[in-house]
């Protein structure tokens, strides 16, 4: 399961580095595009896999924005020898990603923030709407 926070610097190349603990889970190779919230969301290859699997088998209707929206700022990214990924300018772009990185666990994803904004989204969230969450859904 992937889990826990890392704070990291992205450098002038826009390289940040992938913590070890989420490399051992996503594989040698994993997958980058658009998230929720204006961050970066990371997969496995087989999470993208059955991620793409899933929009590709809506209506072609409901698909299209999804698709133009997820598939056209999917990177691949593959580590180097320091464990670096290459974030693309688009996806650095999308979730303003300047310097100070938070790269985060969320189970099954690996989420890269700004650190402001993840602190900002962090100070909105209050204790009462998580408990209030895990009631409705009996967790």
């Amino acid at each position: 399961m992937l889990m826990g926070s890392y704070q990291h610097n992205i450098d002038a190349k826009g390289r940040i580095i992938m913590p070890a603990k989420f490399r051992e889970e996503l594989g040698e190779t994993f997958y980058a595009t658009k998230g929720a919230d204006a961050c970066i969301t990371v997969f496995s290859p087989k999470g993208w896999e059955e991620f793409g699997a899933k929009i590709c088998a809506l209506p072609s209707a409901q698909a299209k924005d999804l698709k133009r929206f997820f598939f056209s700022s999917a990177a691949e990214l593959i580590p180097d020898k320091q464990g670096r990924v290459q974030l693309t300018p688009l996806l650095r772009e999308y979730a303003h990603l300047r310097k100070d990185v938070m790269v985060i666990g969320t189970g099954s994803l690996v989420e890269i923030w700004d650190l402001e904004r993840w602190n900002r989204y962090n100070s909105e969230i209050s204790e009462s709407q998580v408990l209030e969450i895990m009631h409705l859904y009996d967790l």
